[in-house]
């Protein structure tokens, strides 16, 4: 028996567990399908290129998706501790002040939000308005060196994109080098950040190859969960409360297999009803993203990681490729007239990537990717099976919305603008994959044959439809959800940063702590 029993150790997760074990008076468990942390991989930035489809990665793939030439598109998505923040690209955005402020939640808007964002934040650049330092979370700097991605950069200036040093901080639009989840060259997951420095309190039990099948309910009051460890069956009891962070998939997935969901599915699935909600697994959002890539003759890529001259730099100072999180730089940009706030974001990877990863550079080369910030498109998480061991069946349905197309078509423009400036020529050299012309039908074939899911699903579980403004799951007891799953639409830039926010202010209201205030905060434009 625990007093709280926590299912998922990723970034959520390890959040929930650090903070509710500081009071040594609870008992905290917290359940993790994969491995402990251990490969090299997962904590030298650049190694993250090796974990896709190994047994750190859930290996999730979208079922066919009709606006993007019907290809089934992966999903990587971490199964460890750390969960994606082992296997992400280390971006550090919180997002928009619209995005929170949008979403209308009691408690949740931005300046809800800001002071968890400066708690979580160890910000090398040291504190200030905008920045936190001293809490958990390490955020520093590029240390790669690469010269093609602060060239994307100045090609954005010279386009008319302002230069930002900070998408942070007063503004979010303009071009710049992403700040990231890192310590001196090495990876800070959340596990790095929050859970390892909190695995010695007797209060915590961290338990990894523990894959969660359902929720035990007595009535409607969850009381623990059912799992499989090692293909041994467990039953873990929960005093005060079970909290699924499993995130955006397997959240909804759990919900399903207890029989919390839409009534009809669960059915089909020969999954005994408990509470009939039609919006558990409804509403996913991701940012869709399409990319082009060109080939140089400039010796200037990641693919210098192959020459033992990288990992001896490595080795020795923690810089170089082997520090890269490949997504190096990019920006925030508005293609849609009189938009309010940036719709559009870039990533940047000087590498010459070959058939979406799968095949191997063939020479110098840089990855450009515009992504559609604020897709109106909403797809679904549903069950495949009553098999707990079964993945779930995930539908983005992109382009679904008529506004979304438009929008992604003007942001490959802007991207081919950009990438023709006399700062990214030497590096543009030759088109690799991009499209066919310049016509809207050739830029719609080119998305429709390149986009998939940057990787930033949220909505499955969202607060005001399944889960309340404290994200207790409405109509039932003892059982919350905190994680990207519960945000009603997806935020103005990569994910990470906002779930740890949201775990933080959600540890606070589990234990009954008022909240932070907002003490200045300040806004982001």
């Amino acid at each position: 028996m625990y007093d709280y029993v926590i299912v998922g150790a990723g970034s959520a997760g390890c959040v929930l567990a650090a903070r509710l074990s500081e009071d040594p008076d609870v008992s905290v468990l917290l359940l993790e399908a994969g491995p402990p942390d251990v490969k090299e991989n997962i904590h030298v930035p650049l190694g993250y290129l090796k974990l896709a489809r190994t047994e750190v990665d859930w290996d999730y793939c979208t079922a066919p998706e009709a606006n993007c030439d019907g290809r089934r598109l992966p999903l990587p998505r971490g199964k460890v501790l750390g969960g994606s923040s082992s296997i992400n690209a280390m971006i550090y955005i919180r997002g928009n002040r619209a995005d929170y402020d949008g979403w209308g939640a009691p408690g949740w808007g931005w300046d809800d939000l800001f002071p968890y964002f400066l708690k979580a934040e160890d910000n090398e650049r040291g504190a200030s308005p905008w920045h936190g330092a001293g809490g958990p979370l390490p955020v520093s700097d590029q240390r790669s060196g690469n010269a093609i991605a602060p060239a994307f950069v100045d090609a954005a200036v010279e386009a008319g994109l302002p230069r930002n040093d900070d998408f942070n901080a007063e503004a979010q639009d303009g071009a710049g080098m992403y700040q990231v989840t890192q310590r001196g060259g090495m990876r800070a997951s959340a596990a790095v950040a929050y859970l390892h420095p909190a695995m010695e309190r007797p209060n915590l039990t961290v338990m990894p190859y523990m894959q969660v099948g359902r929720v035990i309910f007595d009535g409607t009051r969850a009381v623990g969960v059912e799992a499989t460890q090692l293909g041994q069956p467990r039953e873990l009891r929960a005093e005060r409360e079970v909290i699924l962070s499993a995130g955006t998939y397997n959240s909804p997935q759990l919900l399903m297999l207890s029989g919390v969901g839409p009534a009809e599915h669960l059915a089909l699935r020969e999954v005994e009803l408990l509470l009939d909600q039609p919006a558990v697994g409804a509403n996913l959002s991701d940012h869709a993203a399409s990319f082009a890539v060109w080939t140089t003759p400039e010796p200037e890529s990641l693919l210098l990681a192959l020459e033992p001259a990288a990992l001896e730099e490595f080795t020795a100072t923690q810089t170089g490729p082997f520090a890269s999180n490949l997504a190096e730089s990019g920006g925030f940009a508005r293609v849609e007239p009189g938009a309010g706030a940036p719709d559009t974001q870039f990533h940047v990877a000087p590498v010459h990537i070959v058939e979406e990863g799968m095949g191997d550079p063939q020479a110098h080369g840089v990855w450009v990717s515009p992504c559609l910030l604020t897709p109106a498109s909403r797809g679904s998480v549903q069950l495949a099976s009553n098999d707990p061991s079964a993945k779930p069946v995930v539908r983005n349905s992109f382009f679904t919305a008529e506004e979304d197309m438009p929008r992604m078509t003007a942001a490959v423009r802007l991207m081919q603008e950009v990438c023709a400036q006399p700062a990214m020529l030497p590096y543009c050299a030759d088109p690799f994959t991009g499209p066919a012309g310049e016509s809207e039908e050739d830029l719609r074939a080119h998305v429709a044959a390149t986009t998939f899911p940057i990787y930033h699903p949220v909505g499955t579980c969202a607060i005001g439809s399944v889960v309340d403004d404290g994200l207790r799951v409405q109509g039932l007891s003892g059982i919350r959800v905190v994680d990207a799953s519960v945000m009603p639409s997806v935020p103005r830039g990569n994910t990470n940063a906002p779930v740890i926010a949201i775990a933080e202010r959600a540890a606070d209201l589990i234990r009954g702590a008022a909240p932070l205030g907002v003490s200045g905060a300040q806004q982001v434009a």
